[in-house]
């Protein structure tokens, strides 16, 4: 189906205008409407997907409805000369730049919309209406005509209407003839709101069906004021009602979306309203299009041919694979088509499934699956193949291939500090401007929905821009990290995929009832805060518990910006000590988060699955450390502390038959600083299995109690993530002068460690980098840091290598671990330095055996790695 954009064009400039009011050229003539209309012409082909496009203008002087209300727009103001100045040099730059606009003496843009609507309600064009105009919504139809709001950028069906005004688009002009419209000083019925009329509209349908039937309406008053505004009911129908008649000769043809850059036709009013930003960005775009990546997309439709080339390939071909899919979720999406590129000069795309009316024949789902096998015999490139292998196992049951290499995990070791997605990497490596997915697929709708021809061309380049990128990783990536590829990242891919698949299952029951009692406490604490306070207030909202706080109470605060005052976590901790109010307000936002953020969406998971199991998603280039992390739930932040976790993370429980395992690496961050540093005191405490803290607090206290413990690991792990003394004073309520001695002491106790930070600062900015364990590379733009900058990528250069390393060990044990797991034994969860398995009974004892020694025993290290292991059934019962 072909698109048709029609612009409810004046109301769009004057919109323009009042947002860009006071923009002038250094001639002081007023360019903000030209600024933003110039805008939306180089947005059009991107943003507003069209075959055609038709600038609809109001005509000049009265129109039909003058005659039926004399009264009809009277209201409005004069508008500004500023405004009007604009108005013809911008109708100028529709002409010039080729679009198609019609104006009709006697009638408003609003007719001729509806008029070209009616011309083609029986052709297979679907049209597009640019409008802020609440009249047009009556011309809505699913599948054949939508509006679109250039200001919130939301596209409307008539479930989108009804939603955002209460009525069906078939209701509209009796929506307006109840509760009228000020903007054209249409009446309505006095008296009678919004919420009136969608009431009267839900009940009756429409303005006639509501006077026919007033006995009916049981409120007197509204009855009483329907019957003193019926003339102006029927008067204000009659004023939003569309002329729909016009008639147009040869319309598609006139209105063939332009060519080429249509701006590149009024440079010379850029130039003169000195819009130099966009002539910026029209230079850059002259430039790249001369750099165009030159491939040719094909559509394959035909099986023979499919096969026939798939056939024809040697058994070393490289293959750069992508699937197009209904959905992000990998365990609903469906397979719509995939890709393959398998030289530079040309990609192909086989639909599979594309769904829309007049869509011609596709492969079938049975061949597809044979031409996958046949791809996954050789050597696959993709980017972000977890996503394609889960789509291609859920959807045709095919396990990976043997070999195949992920260009994203190559851009990410590249860089792990920079974007890697598709479009990104591409603008960054070959100044390359890819198709993008949300100007392909219309709002609302999948890549089923898109026509075969523009799939194929966004599809095929996927896969074509990934061979690219291999081939360039090929030959500029540091050899040691293409070697880290291929013996553990891509590999990892398979159990982070196996995690996913496993799952954990939630007691639905166990969390209702404590939700419950959650519920009660929240209630209990909410009374005790307003009782404390003596005010009710919303506690959910940080500037009204700011007010109380630090206006009412008179608490010390921090600086009140325009928002109000800051309420995080840190700055209560820091006044828990005035008022008893502060710790019941951190009490109530632990549970609060805990309800709604774990609670809430968790058990809507648990309940779509039929074994109650979660499933999250893991990311492997996420971080820049290295570390994994989790969405869509996160996982890996259910909270561990505080006085309700215990009681949520018992309602994870492992299937009836097995328990869970948890291994956990103990203090590897400081191993890993022990390792790095060879400082003798902590190499020696770590050999002798001592209490490193405990050790610490004698060394810088000369007595160890459970305060200079404490105070010992703050400054142990504290170090690792860069703390100096300032952080450490705030952190433990201390002057600074203290806490700047604790650090000179435990740095004269530990003297090499002092000396390894330095040297990591000094190596990072010498070489811009630092090295993991592995090798894995961390870049630092030191050259041109600001001072704030500088002393940050110091500390992270220092936590970088550290947790990093810790990173690389862990995902070494689990590639190694993975080698023996089955049905029965079964990786769940990896919480940074922490596995949690869910393991069958009677192999639990030999398993944890097993998992320890490889974990402590995966590298060679100056010191030895230790593990600590729980067993349970409940996972709050895992220590």
């Amino acid at each position: 189906m072909k698109t048709l954009t029609i612009i409810d064009t004046f109301g769009f400039f004057f919109r323009l205008f009042y947002a860009l009011k006071g923009f002038k050229n250094s001639q002081g003539q007023a360019s903000g409407m030209i600024s933003g209309f110039a805008n939306f012409i180089y947005s059009l082909k991107n943003e507003y997907q069209s075959d055609y496009i038709i600038f609809a203008l109001d005509s000049k002087g009265k129109t039909f409805r003058s005659d039926i209300d004399p009264n009809y727009k009277q209201n409005r103001t004069p508008p500004p000369p500023e405004l009007l100045e604009q108005i013809p040099i911008c109708i100028d730059m529709i002409e010039k730049m080729g679009f198609m606009n019609i104006s009709w003496e006697g009638y408003e843009a609003d007719d001729i919309i509806a008029s070209v609507v009616k011309t083609f309600k029986d052709e297979d064009v679907f049209i597009r209406i640019i409008t802020q105009d609440k009249d047009l919504y009556q011309l809505i139809k699913n599948g054949k005509t939508s509006i679109y709001s250039p200001i919130s950028k939301n596209e409307y069906n008539e479930e989108a209407c009804l939603e955002k005004y209460g009525v069906k688009p078939c209701q509209i002009r009796d929506f307006l003839a109840l509760c009228g419209d000020t903007s054209d000083n249409i009446p309505g019925v006095k008296g009678i709101g919004a919420k009136g009329a969608k009431k009267l509209l839900d009940e009756f349908e429409n303005i006639e069906n509501i006077y026919e039937n007033l006995t009916l309406i049981r409120n007197e008053r509204t009855r009483s004021l329907l019957l003193e505004g019926k003339e102006n009911a029927f008067l204000s129908k009659k004023l939003t009602s569309l002329y729909e008649d016009l008639k147009f000769e040869n319309l598609l043809e006139k209105a063939i979306f332009p060519e080429g850059e249509p701006l590149l036709n009024v440079l010379e009013i850029l130039k003169h309203y000195e819009l130099n930003s966009l002539l910026k960005k029209l230079h850059n775009n002259s430039e790249n299009n001369d750099k165009k990546l030159d491939f040719k997309a094909n559509l394959i439709l035909d099986e023979n041919k499919l096969f026939e080339i798939l056939n024809s390939l040697d058994r070393e071909s490289i293959i750069a694979f992508d699937t197009e899919t209904t959905g992000l979720d990998t365990k609903e999406a469906k397979i719509v088509g995939f890709s393959f590129c398998i030289s530079e000069n040309e990609a192909f795309y086989v639909p599979l499934t594309h769904n829309y009316l007049g869509v011609k024949e596709q492969i079938s789902l049975s061949s597809a699956k044979k031409a996958i096998e046949l791809i996954f015999n050789h050597f696959v490139i993709g980017h972000n193949l977890k996503y394609d292998f889960q789509i291609i196992k859920n959807n045709f049951a095919l396990n990976p291939p043997k070999n195949y290499a992920d260009t994203m995990i190559l851009a990410w070791l590249f860089n792990p500090s920079l974007k890697v997605n598709m479009d990104d990497l591409a603008l960054r490596l070959f100044d390359y401007e890819t198709l993008h997915f949300e100007n392909i697929v219309k709002k609302g709708e999948n890549f089923a929905n898109v026509e075969l021809e523009k799939a194929c061309e966004y599809a095929a380049e996927d896969a074509y821009i990934t061979l690219k990128f291999y081939l360039y990783f090929l030959k500029n990536l540091d050899p040691n990290l293409l070697e880290i590829a291929k013996n553990y990242e891509f590999n990892f891919i398979k159990i982070i995929m196996m995690m996913e698949e496993n799952g954990i299952k939630l007691d639905t029951q166990a969390l209702e009832s404590l939700m419950k009692k959650f519920e009660s406490e929240i209630k209990n604490l909410s009374e005790e805060i307003y009782t404390l306070c003596q005010d009710k207030f919303n506690l959910n909202s940080p500037k009204q518990v700011g007010d109380i706080l630090f206006e009412k109470l008179k608490l010390p605060s921090g600086k009140k910006t325009k928002t109000g005052y800051s309420t995080d976590e840190k700055v209560l901790n820091e006044i828990i000590d005035q008022h008893p109010v502060v710790a019941k307000i951190l009490d109530y936002r632990e549970l609060a988060k805990l309800y709604s953020t774990y609670c809430e969406p968790l058990i809507k998971l648990a309940l779509k699955d039929q074994n109650s199991r979660i499933y999250s998603s893991f990311l492997q280039t996420g971080t820049a450390t290295g570390r994994l992390s989790s969405k869509d739930p996160n996982l890996q932040n259910i909270p561990a502390h505080g006085q309700y976790a215990k009681d949520y993370k018992s309602c994870f429980i492992s299937q009836d038959g097995f328990s869970f395992i948890s291994l956990d690496y103990s203090q590897i961050e400081l191993r890993m600083l022990a390792h790095f540093s060879e400082d003798e005191k902590l190499l020696n405490a770590f050999e002798n299995n001592e209490d490193i803290h405990a050790k610490t607090a004698l060394m810088i206290f000369g007595e160890n109690n459970y305060q200079t413990r404490s105070i010992a690991k703050s400054i142990n792990f504290g170090l690792i993530y860069g703390m100096g003394y300032k952080t450490l004073s705030k952190n433990l309520k201390i002057e600074t002068n203290l806490a700047k001695s604790y650090i000179e002491k435990y740095f004269e106790n530990f003297t090499s460690i002092k000396n390894y930070f330095e040297k990591v600062k000094k190596k990072a900015k010498q070489n811009g980098f630092i090295e993991t364990l592995i090798g894995r590379k961390r870049y630092f733009d030191f050259e041109n840091a600001k001072p704030m900058q500088l002393a940050m990528y110091e500390r992270e250069s220092i936590n970088s290598i550290l947790q990093g390393s810790a990173a690389d060990i862990i995902k070494l044990a689990m590639v190694e671990i993975a080698k023996d797991l089955d049905g029965d034994k079964k990786l769940i969860l990896q919480i940074h330095d922490e596995l949690i398995f869910e393991v069958k009974d009677n192999l639990c004892e030999n398993f944890v055996k097993k998992v320890s020694d490889i974990m402590e025993n995966i590298v060679k290290l100056k010191v030895k790695l230790q593990t600590s292991s729980n067993i349970a059934k409940k996972w709050g019962d895992l220590k």
